[in-house]
């Protein structure tokens, strides 16, 4: 990626302190850092543009910036985490020189960088607003547990998928490969601007996917297939294992 395309993409990455399993995740020690400076590290390996934490909190705002990364404070009481990185983003660029946004979530600190990579290589297709992540399921309790969001999607390449619908059911009926959706997304800015003025879709409530309510307005979300998914930490067994990851990992 040339430095022209890195000025023009953001990786903004939500963080907030409420939390009814972990509280002050944000905050949590892993080997030595704040768990959101640690994604914010994985965000840096990237090497995809200009990274800033989005926060509602001053301890948050405060550590993040000590480790010498860029951070805006937002609202406490946005809905969902595309409202706080829009927020974000007009803070960040009010001149609208971002074309790409990349959202890479506050709690995945052992995120590899080539995934952060992987979910923008649907954008190279001009057609396509919004592009995601997702892993083939070969664990068969995953695919029928509805905390796991299933991504149903046209076959584009052995790679990529078009997305027709998101589900926590076990979809589609049949045989064949079923997918794990990664929860990372890269949002065309016109395309995050256009979603966050939308309302709540009906399926989106049912659901309970904010995805839906894109497709619900016929936006076009393609989805990268990638081998693994990256350890969401909402547990003390989760921070653990975090923990235990960075710790083998190489410097």
């Amino acid at each position: 990626m040339n430095n022209d395309e890195l000025g023009k993409t953001l990786v903004l990455i939500p963080a907030r302190m409420a939390s009814t399993r972990l509280p002050g995740k944000p905050l949590a020690d892993i080997c030595g850092l704040p768990m959101i400076v640690q994604v914010a590290k994985r965000a840096r390996e990237a090497n995809v543009g200009r990274i800033i934490v989005a926060v509602d909190d001053q301890r948050v705002f405060d550590a993040v910036k000590a480790a010498g990364f860029e951070v805006v404070m937002t609202r406490v009481d946005h809905q969902s985490g595309s409202d706080r990185i829009h927020e974000a983003l007009t803070k960040a660029d009010p001149d609208g020189l971002v074309e790409t946004v990349i959202n890479v979530q506050g709690d995945l600190p052992t995120i590899e960088p080539e995934t952060i990579r992987a979910a923008l290589r649907p954008l190279d297709d001009p057609a396509v607003d919004i592009a995601t992540l997702t892993v083939e399921i070969t664990d068969e309790e995953e695919k029928t547990n509805p905390n796991v969001v299933k991504v149903v999607g046209s076959p584009l390449s052995d790679t990529r998928l078009r997305a027709l619908y998101f589900t926590r059911a076990t979809a589609p009926h049949g045989k064949g490969p079923l997918y794990h959706h990664i929860g990372l997304y890269a949002y065309r800015r016109a395309a995050l601007e256009r979603f966050v003025q939308l309302p709540p879709s009906s399926l989106e409530r049912r659901e309970s996917l904010e995805q839906l309510r894109a497709l619900e307005a016929e936006m076009r979300i393609d989805v990268e297939i990638v081998n693994s998914i990256p350890l969401g930490v909402d547990t003390p067994a989760d921070l653990e294992k975090a923990r235990q990851t960075l710790t083998s990992t190489p410097a």
